[in-house]
């Protein structure tokens, strides 16, 4: 077996479910989990009636880089949502970005998050992957798999939750073959701004590594006004129209409510993405052509994305009214997390909540790491506001219940 597989730490869930192992939660009120990150939303019908009309094509054999018409589609997004070119359509390079050489569609992000380290690491010299502290451990266990060594960046409320790149000393950096970043964040919901994005560009460059942004959550925003940035978006407005060391991943898991579909895409630099194609082509993970067709419909329509970030302001509204100072903790600008600061320790909060008003919530110590003294997980817990709107309601009151008997 391959060594590094014993290097891998639990998953999150499964030190949640050692925690709540022999609790008995109350019985007289249901069950609330606001500890993973799956949409309840409805899957929109445009999509799953695209997925059912072509089920025929079954007995095809999907291509690895997917449908011109699903490239295309992307790539029509990416230009309305980013920016990323022309509005002269009758120019050959209108869309920015090139459906044939920038655009490869995968199944779900955290796949290709996971593989595309395995594309990029380079196990002849020593490697370094940096990633934010807390993050989405799929970041580490690709590192790990591709013989890499993690290296965890603080997110800190004293730096608005995103990473320090300027405290990163420059033996780290030149050891440093692959960054991965998360904006909006999991589980914080900090964006990054433009000269932050630039700056790392630039180190990107100098020290030769590759950027990997995970915006799975970039459509879930409550300003309706004003959208994230995006990896590729700032590339192209600093002059980096290539994209180079430059990858952006995206799904329609959060932004269309289609977890269970696995339908995301890469986008960016032609080099990696035709590197990342060949890897993609051994591992088998083309993506089945009902998808593929339910996926154009998705990328293709605005207004059941629109209604999905109606739904969670809502939501974000009424609990943070609830908890109000019971529990301080302010909206995120974007992403459907609270990441509060608990009064007593983070575990023991939520061992509490479950035993004593059977809300499920995911302690932040299991999604971070600590790295000398610091634990910037320690003493938080990730609230996903997922449910429907009366569940996430009577959590927040069930939560506020529970602290006010503290």
């Amino acid at each position: 077996m391959n060594p590094d597989l014993g290097r891998l730490q639990p998953y999150p869930f499964e030190k949640l479910a050692a925690l709540k192992q022999g609790l008995r939660p109350p019985l007289d009120r249901h069950h609330i989990a606001l500890s993973i990150g799956e949409p309840k939303h409805p899957t929109p019908r445009l999509i799953t009636d695209a997925l059912i009309a072509d089920l025929h094509q079954l007995a095809v054999y999907p291509n690895t880089r997917g449908l011109p018409t699903l490239r295309e589609r992307i790539a029509i997004w990416l230009r309305s949502r980013f920016g990323l070119g022309s509005a002269d359509s009758t120019r050959p390079d209108a869309l920015g970005i090139d459906p044939e050489r920038q655009i490869l569609p995968v199944n779900g992000t955290r796949e290709a998050l996971f593989a595309f380290a395995q594309a990029v690491v380079d196990r002849t010299r020593e490697a370094l992957v940096l990633m934010p502290n807390p993050f989405y451990q799929i970041y580490e266990g690709a590192a790990l798999l591709a013989g890499a060594q993690p290296y965890y960046l603080a997110c800190e409320a004293g730096n608005d939750f995103i990473p320090d790149f300027e405290a990163v000393d420059n033996a780290t950096w030149q050891a440093c073959q692959l960054v991965y970043i998360c904006s909006p964040g999991n589980p914080t919901g900090a964006l990054f701004d433009r000269s932050t994005y630039a700056r790392l560009i630039e180190l990107a460059h100098r020290h030769d590594f590759v950027i990997a942004s995970d915006e799975c959550y970039s459509e879930l925003y409550l300003d309706e006004f004003n959208p994230p940035l995006g990896l590729l978006q700032v590339a192209a407005a600093i002059g980096n129209h290539a994209f180079s060391r430059c990858i952006a991943f995206h799904s329609l898991s959060k932004r269309s409510n289609a977890p269970g579909l696995r339908s995301g895409f890469v986008a960016g630099d032609a080099e990696l993405i035709e590197r990342f194609f060949a890897y993609r082509t051994y591992h088998g993970c083309a993506m089945p052509l009902p998808h593929q067709q339910a996926s154009i419909a998705a990328w293709g329509d605005e207004t059941h994305v629109i209604e999905n970030r109606r739904l969670y302001r809502e939501k974000f509204r009424a609990v943070l009214e609830i908890l109000g100072s019971t529990l301080p903790v302010t909206s995120p600008k974007a992403g459907f997390y609270l990441w509060p600061q608990t009064p007593i320790p983070d575990t023991e909060l939520a061992a509490r909540l479950y035993a004593e008003e059977n809300v499920t919530v995911l302690p932040g110590r299991f999604l971070s790491r600590r790295v000398g003294n610091l634990d910037p997980g320690e003493n938080r817990i990730r609230l996903a506001l997922v449910p429907p709107f009366d569940d996430c309601v009577d959590a927040a009151r069930r939560i506020r219940s529970c602290l006010q008997r503290l």
